[in-house]
């Protein structure tokens, strides 16, 4: 009997989301051609492993189109300083699992590399792959880098969420959510109209929308429901990443109503730390297309 490509808890999250059957034909063991030419001409990379205790870390990382690179077609390499008070590249050692996620705003065009890091140094990180695959352009915003000189400020633990970090939240049309189970990582991108993701205190609401079925962020939360979330402000620079732990809600009942949402999930924010000013380029959106956005209102009196 083959042995599936998907864990227990995909599967089980697969089941549980009504999914008779889920192809993985689209996932594989090493990068096609394709992937590795799109990965070569990106200037940043999304990151994600774990750090000392289980908990999933994530990044970015941007460099000059070139500075990822594979020499085959199960191997990616990074060339890219790493800044020393980042808690997720702190972290990184051979042996780890490490998650890699590319994405062109320009085109929407996104692929995933999930696998260990078998080889570090002063700017340079490789990762064995283990899982390839694409994702479909849906609620991606389209954007132009321009590339912006700043002056980084050291990192910023937040004991509680501030004035900023809050706008940053209410305004957010994307965001990455890096998980973990079963000896992998994994670092998936979210993204929906402003305002798709809502707060109730230390804890964050966001609708989950059809996509390839896969399950793979949502099969991880279920076997391990600590998570990390990374946003970016595309305008200031500005990094934000939340750590927490997750829960699933499968039926809609009694949760906020939100046209095109098939279930939710909620973090509950336990840690939190800023980056001012990391991003060494600004992101210009372009109009909101509802065919290619998430759409829909939230009740605010239905949340729970």
């Amino acid at each position: 009997m083959t042995q599936s490509v998907f864990h227990v808890d995909e599967q089980r999250a697969q089941w549980l989301a009504g999914f008779d059957s889920v192809s993985s034909s689209g996932i594989r063991s090493a990068m096609p051609q394709q992937h590795r030419d799109f990965f070569a001409g990106l200037p940043m990379l999304f990151i994600a492993t774990l750090d000392p205790q289980g908990w999933p870390v994530a990044s970015v990382l941007s460099g000059t189109p070139g500075f990822i690179s594979s020499y085959d077609p199960r191997h990616l390499r990074i060339n890219a300083p790493r800044r020393a008070d980042c808690p997720a590249l702190a972290t990184l050692a051979v042996g780890k699992p490490l998650a890699a996620l590319g994405l062109d705003f320009s085109n929407r065009r996104r692929n995933r590399a999930n696998g260990h890091l078998t080889r570090m140094d002063k700017n340079r990180l490789e990762i064995e792959i283990e899982q390839s695959f694409g994702n479909c352009p849906q609620y991606i915003q389209q954007r132009q880098l321009i590339p912006l000189s700043r002056q980084p400020a050291a990192i910023s633990h937040l004991p509680t969420l501030d004035n900023a970090a809050s706008t940053m939240l209410q305004s957010a049309d994307t965001f990455f959510v890096a998980t973990h189970a079963h000896g992998g990582a994994d670092i998936s991108h979210r993204g929906g109209n402003p305002g798709f993701i809502k707060r109730q205190g230390d804890t964050l609401w966001i609708p989950d929308f059809r996509g390839n079925r896969y399950m793979n962020t949502l099969g991880n939360m279920l076997a391990e429901p600590r998570a990390a979330l990374l946003f970016l402000d595309f305008n200031n620079g500005d990094v934000l990443h939340l750590q927490g732990r997750t829960e699933i809600r499968w039926q809609k009942e009694n949760l906020p109503n939100f046209d095109g949402a098939e279930r939710f999930w909620c973090l509950h924010i336990e840690r939190a730390w800023r980056f001012a000013a990391w991003l060494p380029w600004r992101a210009d959106a372009a109009e909101f297309s509802p065919a290619t956005r998430a759409t829909g209102t939230w009740d605010t009196a239905n949340q729970q």
